[in-house]
């Protein structure tokens, strides 16, 4: 897990600073009893559950009062609609922000949640998984093992592992579905002679089979190597930007023993019937980081949960979840800029929406996802009640924003024209369970989401839509487009609250004198996705162990940048601990017009932070993209980690709880943005700011493996999240000498221009040789 900070001060010699290291724990006998299960309970989660041990403990749900800490109304009601037979069915497409099914999905998280004891919890998991509607089970378990205290260290797979249907297009998934060993061996060995005569005669009209993917070479690499979307056998290792670090482990040899690996190359959308500009944007709107990203902010900050009971107020949950939306919005921007694209569009509520969207999913039961035509108009959906509701929700926020105040129907009053009241506004942009007038604003979130995707009240059985779990959203551009409306919202909170002087920005004693960045390269990189969930073939068990020796995966290719490094030369006049604020913003607009700087600062994305204790002189920092403390590399797959924790099971291996990097990191890999072959100009923005914190950062809880969900301690320090761009900008006071900005170029690397320049030798096999 990279949450470790380590920068270089020098001052004639080199020395060294690094928080307090924590030494990695390994995992107890115990602890890989819970690991095992929770790994083997999501395993198939679309197939009926085929280990004994469990399906044995799985007979009936707990319902006696004193085996949890509390038996709630949400529980009751649960219990209650399963006895009627009125739960959401197994095999109906389950949305997380479908009134109907959050409400029995609530009493399920509460069933797991407030078990008092493990058995407990493994009977109702298990009980529920043989029961309960897939989609529902998931998203209650993934909260229950995310907020649990106890359960700090127990990891899930990733969304995209347990769920691939909801990442990958149709065409793929019933490729892996319908995929069989035996059927695929003796295909192998009788059409080998067949491909090799296929692949010569192709080359030989490489010109005109190059000339057809050109415009789609990003999304269709495996054509320029001759292969298909077709299965075809990894004998190597999985594809990933850090697998060095685990094929170099001699226990890594163990782990994949005996284990088959099948891959095939996966597309990005492209639908020519709703052909449009934004398709070109699939790369990072269906990008598995970037939408899995959203979907464990949304999981760790659920909205129903409450903020004192489950210590998320402590994040300042409110102002953290729009502070996110903004920078997902200015990152995106960014990537249009690269594109050639210019503002994200606005939404209007009586205007067509320009842009229509095919997400070409396909839902476990078959169904395929609603899609929307170009120039569609939500207005028409005729449900003009649910539509006035959420208008009626923005309107209300405007008016209190203008007047200042907001008096709730019990007589409080709220000044919104505080710095503080940001939290009031957050929580109630998010619709969370903080909000300060449930009364009026509890489900309008819901609302919005549910009116987007031709979702009534009272619906129960509805059509698979994106808009509809935070795990799909992000594919759509009008997810951008809507969302704008929050931030809109965000902006006139801050108009009211007046810029920060320069005695507000000023550091004493802080000069930054010059900062260096090395050259910023980005380029298209493969790599694999385990999608093993997606088999359907025969499970095998020996003396009543599963024998996991087949992986499926997806061989994508993805936005990567190499890395780049910074370095600090800052003058101190005397010994102080500072906190370095990283930004990255665009220069230019789409027309290479001059963005002005109080316009520009929403297009800012912060990449780093960290405590920096400066000496009297002059102070050289050096620090890598490595070593940013809120992004991650890639995951060890699902198939890797039950392994690992088989062999460490048998004795064989020490199991480190760091094993993996924290379920809600950002990818490291999207920090830039594509960026242009002569280079695109962007804009780094260095700002120091005094600590002054009662804590330090991670005090209170064990960052080598938990990422600090609730405990108060998780941010740099208590400034406003995006200070100091988070207020209006008066130029004749920003610039300050604690403040530096630098010019840069990011350049993009056409990774694949090799096979359009001479034939490729290998034709038909992956090129493993391949540079990034």
């Amino acid at each position: 897990m990279k949450l470790t900070l380590v920068i270089l001060a020098l001052v004639g010699c080199v020395t060294a600073f690094s928080v307090p290291t924590q030494k990695v724990k390994i995992a107890d006998k115990t602890f890989l009893e819970k690991q095992k299960f929770l790994f083997e309970i999501v395993y198939r989660i679309d197939e009926p559950l085929m280990f004994e041990e469990w399906i044995k403990m799985g007979q009936k749900l707990i319902t006696d009062k004193a085996q949890y800490e509390t038996f709630d109304f949400y529980m009751e009601k649960f219990w209650e609609s399963y006895k009627l037979g009125a739960l959401l069915p197994k095999g109906e497409f389950f949305g997380a922000l479908v009134k109907t099914h959050h409400k029995q999905a609530y009493g399920l998280f509460n069933f797991f949640y407030y078990a008092k004891d493990w058995e407990t919890f493994v009977r109702n998991v298990a009980w529920a998984r043989i029961h309960v509607n897939e989609g529902m089970f998931v998203y209650a378990l993934t909260l229950a093992v995310l907020h649990k205290p106890e359960f700090e260290g127990l990891i899930l797979p990733q969304i995209y592992e347990i769920f691939p249907q909801y990442f990958f297009n149709s065409k793929f998934v019933y490729a892996a579905e319908k995929f069989d060993y035996e059927v695929f061996s003796k295909l192998t060995m009788y059409e080998k002679e067949y491909k090799d005569i296929l692949y010569k005669d192709y080359s030989e009209f490489s010109g005109n089979f190059y000339f057809y993917t050109k415009d789609w070479k990003t999304w269709q690499w495996y054509k320029m190597m001759g292969l298909d979307q077709e299965w075809y056998v990894e004998d190597k290792y999985f594809l990933r930007e850090n697998f060095a670090q685990f094929v170099n482990d001699p226990k890594y040899v163990d782990v994949v023993k005996g284990l088959k690996k099948y891959y095939m190359p996966v597309d990005y959308t492209r639908d020519i019937y709703f052909f449009n500009d934004e398709t070109k944007m699939t790369y990072f709107t269906e990008d598995l980081g970037w939408n899995a990203y959203w979907y464990y902010l949304n999981m760790d900050y659920a909205f129903f949960l409450n903020g004192k009971q489950f210590g998320l107020d402590k994040d300042r949950r409110g102002e953290y979840w729009i502070y996110n939306v903004q920078q997902i919005l200015a990152r995106y921007y960014q990537e249009r800029l690269a594109n050639g694209f210019g503002e994200i569009p606005e939404f209007f509520w009586y205007k067509q929406i320009e842009y229509g969207y095919d997400p070409q999913l396909i839902y476990y039961n078959g169904i395929g996802y609603s899609y929307r035509k170009n120039y569609y108009e939500f207005y028409t959906y005729g449900q003009f009640e649910m539509y006035n509701q959420i208008q009626n929700f923005f309107s209300r926020i405007y008016k209190a924003l203008e007047t200042g105040f907001y008096k709730t129907v019990d007589g409080q009053v709220f000044d919104l024209h505080k710095p503080e009241a940001i939290q009031i506004v957050g929580n109630y942009l998010q619709g969370n369970a903080d909000t300060f007038d449930k009364y009026f604003f509890n489900y309008y979130y819901m609302l919005a989401h549910m009116y987007f995707a031709d979702v009534d009240y009272t619906d129960m059985e509805v059509f698979p839509n994106i808009f509809l779990n935070f795990e799909t959203m992000l594919r759509d551009p009008f997810f951008y487009t809507f969302y704008k409306k929050f931030t809109d919202v965000f902006y006139t909170f801050k108009y009211y609250l007046k810029p920060y002087t320069q005695k507000d920005l000023f550091y004493e004693g802080i000069t930054i004198k010059d900062v260096s960045v090395s050259k910023l390269v980005t380029y298209y990189d493969i790599v694999d996705f385990d999608v093993t969930n997606l088999l359907n073939d025969k499970m095998t068990f020996v003396d009543g162990q599963y024998v996991w020796d087949k992986a499926l995966l997806a061989r994508q290719a993805r936005l990567n940048h190499k890395p780049f490094n910074f370095e600090f030369t800052i003058e101190s006049e005397k010994v102080q601990k500072g906190v370095v604020r990283v930004f990255l913003g665009p220069k230019f607009d789409e027309y290479g017009r001059v963005l002005p700087l109080d316009y520009n600062r929403k297009n800012f994305v912060q990449i780093d932070s960290f405590v920096y204790p400066f000496i009297a002189g002059t102070n050289t920092i050096k620090r890598s993209s490595k070593e940013f403390s809120w992004t991650a590399e890639d995951r060890i797959t699902y198939t890797e980690l039950y392994k690992y924790v088989m062999l460490a099971s048998e004795g064989k291996y020490d199991f480190p709880l760091d094993i993996s990097e924290p379920h809600n990191a950002f990818p490291d890999r999207l920090v830039l943005p594509k960026g242009w072959e002569q280079g695109m100009p962007m804009q780094f923005y260095f700002f120091v700011s005094p600590f002054a914190e009662e804590y330090e950062q991670f005090s209170n809880f064990d960052y080598t493996y938990s990422s600090g969900v609730g405990s108060g301690t998780r941010f740099v320090d208590t400034k406003p999240f995006g200070y100091p761009f988070d207020r209006q900008i008066d130029e004749t006071d920003f610039f300050v000498p604690n403040g530096f900005f630098k010019d840069v170029k990011v350049y993009y690397v056409d990774t694949f221009a090799k096979y359009f320049e001479k034939k490729y030798a290998q034709f038909g096999t992956f090129d493993y040789s391949i540079e990034y």
